[in-house]
């Protein structure tokens, strides 16, 4: 693939964690990657380099999603710097600031979350949709918005991530229904129990519960797990899929006796 004919993908929230590996994965892939982070320092750096040592592109560019107004920037910038757009992986979130019992969430907590997983992954989506359905489309364009596990099973020390979560759900579902007459399917991946900064705090208490037979796969999941995921979804393999919700969970939402 020559350099002119890559595809362009936008990752937010890339420089750790679960961005940076689908970053990974889409430059090794084929992608130029364009990400963002709250944060610009020595992990972001890093990320940067791995995604032009796997053969890609890479621009980083601080970003706070929450900041809606800011959106349109960011989208100009990307499609300045390499002429086209033609993915979003929606990833960037927060969890919690404070667990704890749900009848004390404060409406400052419950704001915080819902601006970040919620309303400025939706409006970004939003910019990129019209920028994609107005800049040259070639490959396969898409739109992927990574969730959770917590759309559906419940934590009540944390539940205003829990609802951004679902909501962002219903929001992949209706973009998916408003872009496919377009032929731009989105998708939804769901990532269970992975391995993360987020979830470092909490472990051990994950460790015992994977011991007892939380999760039928037996282990933890690690980006890779949702790497692959995005990965297949973007190839074009699933384009008349769209609105598709991928659990990357090792089996942690199958209902059991």
């Amino acid at each position: 693939m020559s350099e002119m004919a890559r595809p362009v993908a936008l990752i937010t929230g890339a420089r750790r964690g679960i961005g940076r590996t689908i970053g990974l994965a889409l430059a090794e892939a084929g992608h130029d990657i364009a990400f963002t982070d709250l944060v610009e320092d020595e992990a972001a750096a890093e990320a940067q380099a791995a995604f032009a040592g796997a053969g890609a592109r890479a621009l980083f560019i601080r970003h706070d999603v929450a900041a809606i107004e800011s959106h349109a920037d960011l989208v100009a910038t990307i499609l300045r710097e390499f002429g086209r757009l033609d993915l979003l992986v929606s990833n960037a979130g927060i969890g919690a600031p404070v667990r704890g019992d749900m009848l004390e969430i404060t409406p400052e907590s419950y704001d915080l979350v819902m601006g970040v997983n919620l309303r400025g992954a939706a409006f970004l989506s939003q910019e990129v949709s019209k920028a994609m359905l107005a800049g040259p489309r070639a490959g396969n364009p898409a739109i992927v918005f990574i969730t959770s596990a917590s759309t559906e099973l419940v934590s009540i020390d944390r539940a205003q991530y829990c609802v951004s979560k679902i909501g962002l759900s219903m929001w992949a579902k209706a973009l998916a229904v408003r872009l496919a007459p377009e032929g731009i399917p989105v998708f939804e991946v769901r990532p269970g129990v992975i391995r993360t900064d987020m979830t470092a705090k909490v472990a051990a208490k994950y460790d015992a519960r994977i011991a007892d037979g939380l999760i039928p796969a037996g282990r933890w999941g690690e980006g890779e797990d949702v790497a692959r995921c995005v990965v297949g979804l973007t190839s074009g393999n699933f384009s008349y899929a769209t609105g598709t919700v991928i659990n990357a969970d090792g089996g942690l939402m199958i209902p059991r006796l």
